[in-house]
C-alpha cells in the first residue's frame, strides 16, 4: 500500500510544481495573446454545441423526472425553482466540467505529449521559448474565460428546455412555472456556478498539461496519458465538488424563502 501512496504523494507534488511555474509564468513571462485567442476559440467557441446540447436535454430530464415526483404533492409548479437551482448549483457546472474534460483535457494532453514524445518541447527550449509560456499559460487563461460562459449558456438552455417540458408536455401554468423559478433563483446561485466553473476550469487545464508534459514512450504514453487526463479530471471535478458544495452552501444558503 505504501507504492501507490507515494506514487500519490509525488503526482500531487508535480501538479504543485506546475502550478508554481503557471503562477511565474503569468507573472513575469511572456503572454501570448494570439495563442490565447487560437485556445478560446477550440475551448471556448467550438464547445458550445455540446455543451448547449448537454444542459438542454439535463434541464428537461430533471424538469420531467421531477415532475413526475411533484405531481403526487400537487406541486407541480416548483418543478422550475428545481430545475433553476439544480443547475446553477450542481448539474451545469459539473457536467460541463465532465464534458470539456472529455473534448478539450484529452484534447491538450494529446497535443502536448505529441510534442513531448516527438521532442518539439525540446526544440521550443532550444529557440529560448519557456515551454509553460507557449503551452500552458494560453490555455489556463482561455479555459477561466471560457468556462463561465460555457456553464451559463449550459443553463439557460436547461432552464429554458425544463419551461418547455414542464408548461407544454406536462401543462404547468407558465404564470406560476415562471414566478416560482423567479423566488427561488438569486445572485448566489449565479455566484456558484461560476466559482465553481472557474475551480474545474483550472483543474482540466493543470491536470490535462501535466499529463500531456510527462508523456513517454511514443504513442503508447500518448494514449495512456490522454486516458489518464480524461479520467484524473473527471474525477477531480467529482471530488472537488462536494467539498465546494459543502463550503458555498455555508455561505451562499438556498433561499427557499423567496
Amino acid at each position: 500500500m505504501g507504492r501507490p501512496l507515494l506514487g500519490f504523494i509525488n503526482y500531487l507534488g508535480e501538479l504543485a510544481e506546475l502550478t508554481r511555474q503557471i503562477i511565474e509564468s503569468l507573472l513575469l513571462g511572456k503572454q501570448r495573446w494570439r495563442l490565447m485567442i487560437d485556445q478560446l476559440v477550440e475551448i471556448g467557441f467550438r464547445s458550445q454545441p455540446v455543451v448547449i446540447i448537454t444542459g438542454a436535454f439535463v434541464g428537461a430530464v430533471l424538469a420531467a423526472q421531477g415532475l413526475f415526483q411533484l405531481s403526487g404533492l400537487k406541486m407541480e409548479s416548483m418543478g422550475g425553482a428545481l430545475v433553476s437551482v439544480g443547475m446553477l448549483r450542481e448539474l451545469g457546472p459539473t457536467l460541463t466540467g465532465i464534458m470539456l474534460a472529455g473534448r478539450v483535457g484529452a484534447s491538450m494532453s494529446a497535443e502536448i505529449g505529441t510534442m513531448k514524445v516527438t521532442e518539439q518541447i525540446d526544440a521550443l527550449r532550444s529557440m529560448s521559448v519557456h515551454p509553460i509560456d507557449y503551452l500552458v499559460t494560453p490555455r489556463l487563461i482561455a479555459m477561466i474565460v471560457s468556462v463561465p460562459l460555457l456553464i451559463t449558456e449550459a443553463a439557460a438552455f436547461g432552464i429554458a428546455a425544463s419551461w418547455v417540458v414542464g408548461t407544454q408536455t406536462f401543462g404547468v401554468s407558465e404564470a406560476w412555472w415562471s414566478l416560482h423559478t423567479r423566488e427561488h433563483t438569486d445572485l448566489a446561485d449565479i455566484y456558484i456556478a461560476l466559482i465553481k466553473g472557474s475551480v474545474f476550469g483550472v483543474l482540466i487545464v493543470l491536470i490535462s498539461c501535466h499529463q500531456g508534459l510527462k508523456a513517454s514512450h511514443g504513442a503508447v504514453g500518448v494514449g495512456q496519458g490522454t486516458t489518464r487526463a480524461m479520467v484524473f479530471s473527471s474525477l477531480a471535478i467529482l471530488i472537488f465538488n462536494f467539498f465546494l458544495t459543502m463550503l458555498m452552501n455555508i455561505f451562499f444558503p438556498i433561499g427557499l424563502a423567496g
